[in-house]
C-alpha cells in the first residue's frame, strides 16, 4: 500500500499537476463545489493506493452485477502489468482508454482471476479484536502509515484533516455496518509461527448496548468456527471481546462448541502476571480500585497469598473480594480502608477523577483493565502507568502498526498470552472463569523473548 506514494520527486509535481486540472477547471468556469473536489480527491487517492497495494481487494462479484466497473476502475492486477511488461496498461484508475487504444495487455483478466483464487495463509494464532472509534481504521496498516506507527490518540478526531476525512470515515462506518464480517487487520511472524489479528466491525459503543450482544456474539462466534477450520492453534479474545456480561470470558463458545480443537484464550493469567510484576519490590499494602473483573479477582488473591495486603476504598467491593476468597486465611491481607495514603494503585474502569485528586503525592497508577481506565490523567505529580502489556521480540516481523494506545512493538498481555499458549503447546482453553498458572505464564512468555516495559514506556501517555 505505501509503494503508492513513493515517487522521485519530479514525478509528484507532474501527478500534482494533472491531477490538479480536473480541480481548477471547475473552479475557474465556476461550476466548482466543495463536494466534488472532495469525491475526486477521495476517488484518485483510493484508486492509487488500491493499485499498487500488491494484493487484489476489487471482489468479482463487483465485476460480475456491475460489467462496465471494468472500465471505470482499475484493479492492483491490471496496474501490476504495466510495471512487467511496460508497454501495457497505461491507465491510472480508468482503464477505458486502454481498451480505446488496444494498449490492454492479453493477459489481464487471466492474472485477475488468478489473484483471487490464490491460496491464503493459515494462521496458527488468532487474535480476535473489534474497532474502537470511528478513526480507528486510520490508524490501521490499510490506513496512513504516519497515524498507525503512532499510538492511538483521542485528540486524533480533532485534528484539522480528520474533519476533512469524515466523509470517509462515515462511508466506512456504512460498509462495515453493511459488510458485516470479520476481516484481517494485520499478519506477522514469529518465526516459523504465523500469526493474525482479525477485526470485528463493531464499534466500542455498540458494546454497551446490550441488544448488540446477540449479533456480536455471532460474529465471534462464526470467527472461532472459521479459524478453526483454517487450522489455527489458539484464537485470543481482545478488548471488549471477552465481556463477562457479553460471553462470560468467552466460555459461552466452548461450552456451546465442547469439540473444538482449537483453544480459546482470553489472556487473563498473563495480564494478572504483568500487573503483579509491575509492583515494585518492597510493597506492602497497594489500593485496588475498579470494576472487579476476572484479572481484579486474580491479582487481589495473588498478591494477599503473597502476604501484600490489598485495600479497598469501597464496601461493596470489599464484600465481594471477601466472599470470593471464602474461609482461606488470605481473607486477613484483605482491607477495608479511606485513607488513601497508600502509593500503588492498582486501578480498572471507574476510576474517577475525585479519587484521583486524593492520592498522595508520587501515587503509581497501575491499570489492569483492557481499556485506560480514565481518558485523561489529572494529576503531574503521579505516575501512570500503561495497560498491561509487553515489549515483542526481535524476531517479531511485520508489526506495521501500533495496538491502540501502545507504542510500537509492544502488545497488550491478553494478545501476548494467546500467543505463549501457542509456542507452549498447551491442551487446555482458557476462558470462562478459568485461569491458567501465573507463574508458568510469565515465565514462558520471558523464555519466549516477550519483554517487559522499560520504565519510560511504561509510563507514557494512553489516552483514547
Amino acid at each position: 500500500m505505501h509503494a503508492a506514494v513513493i515517487h522521485p520527486f519530479a514525478e509528484h509535481i507532474a501527478y500534482f499537476a494533472l491531477f490538479a486540472i480536473p480541480l481548477i477547471t471547475p473552479l475557474l468556469s465556476g461550476m466548482g463545489s466543495i463536494a466534488s473536489v472532495l469525491g475526486y480527491v477521495t476517488y484518485i487517492d483510493f484508486m492509487n493506493n488500491m493499485g499498487h497495494c500488491n494484493f487484489e481487494l476489487m471482489p468479482s462479484c463487483l465485476l460480475t452485477n456491475f460489467p462496465p466497473l471494468k472500465y471505470l476502475a482499475y484493479t492492483a492486477s491490471f496496474h501490476s502489468l504495466h510495471h512487467t511488461q511496460f508497454r501495457t496498461n497505461y491507465s491510472l484508475f480508468m482503464p477505458v482508454y486502454d481498451y480505446i487504444y488496444g494498449t490492454v495487455d492479453k493477459t489481464s483478466d487471466t492474472l485477475y482471476e488468478t489473484s483471487l483464487k490464490r491460496q491464503e495463509d493459515s494462521p496458527d494464532v488468532v487474535h480476535l479484536t473489534h474497532l474502537t472509534t470511528p478513526e480507528s481504521i486510520y490508524h490501521m496498516r490499510l490506513g496512513f502509515a504516519s497515524m498507525a506507527s503512532k499510538p492511538h490518540d483521542h485528540h486524533t478526531s480533532s485534528k484539522w484533516y480528520m474533519w476533512l476525512m469524515w466523509p470517509v470515515t462515515l462511508w466506512s462506518m456504512m460498509f462495515t455496518w453493511i459488510y458485516g464480517r470479520t476481516f484481517v487487520v494485520e499478519r506477522n511472524h514469529l518465526n516459523k509461527f504465523r500469526l493474525q489479528t482479525w477485526a470485528i466491525p463493531r464499534y466500542n459503543f455498540q458494546y454497551l448496548f446490550q441488544r448488540q450482544n446477540e449479533s456480536i456474539n455471532r460474529l465471534i462466534e462464526e470467527a472461532i468456527l472459521e479459524a478453526e477450520e483454517k487450522g489455527a492453534k489458539v484464537i485470543s479474545l481482545g478488548l471488549m471481546n471477552q465481556g463477562e456480561e457479553l460471553n462470560r470470558y468467552g466460555g459461552v463458545f466452548v461450552h456451546k462448541h465442547p469439540q473444538l480443537k482449537m483453544k480459546v484464550v482470553d489472556g487473563s493469567s498473563l495480564a494478572v502476571a504483568v500487573v503483579i510484576n509491575s509492583i515494585p519490590k518492597g510493597t506492602t499494602q497497594v489500593v485496588l480500585r475498579g470494576a472487579l473483573t476476572k484479572v481484579a479477582y486474580a491479582i487481589a488473591f495473588a498478591l494477599c497469598q503473597k502476604g501484600i495486603q490489598v485495600v479497598t476504598l469501597r464496601e461493596d467491593e470489599h464484600e465481594k473480594l471477601r466472599k470470593s476468597f471464602g474461609a482461606k486465611s488470605e481473607c486477613n491481607n484483605l482491607l477495608l480502608s479511606r485513607s488513601y495514603s497508600q502509593k500503588i494503585w492498582l486501578v480498572g474502569k471507574g476510576l474517577t477523577e475525585e479519587e484521583q485528586s486524593k492520592a498522595k503525592k508520587g501515587t503509581i497508577f497501575i491499570p489492569f483493565s483492557q481499556f485506560p481506565p480514565n481518558d485523561k490523567k489529572i494529576r503531574k505529580d503521579c505516575m501512570y502507568h500503561l495497560t498491561p502489556a509487553m515489549a515483542v521480540p526481535a524476531a517479531f516481523e511485520n508489526v506495521d502498526s501500533c495496538e491502540n494506545w501502545l507504542p510500537r512493538r509492544v502488545m497488550s498481555a491478553w494478545r501476548i498470552g494467546g500467543i505463549v499458549h501457542a509456542l507452549e503447546g498447551w491442551n487446555e482453553h482458557e476462558c470462562g472463569y478459568a485461569i491458567s498458572n501465573i507463574h508458568n505464564v510469565w515465565e514462558a512468555a520471558l523464555r519466549h523473548g516477550f519483554h517487559p516495559l522499560t520504565a519510560t514506556i511504561l509510563t507514557q501517555s494512553y489516552p483514547i
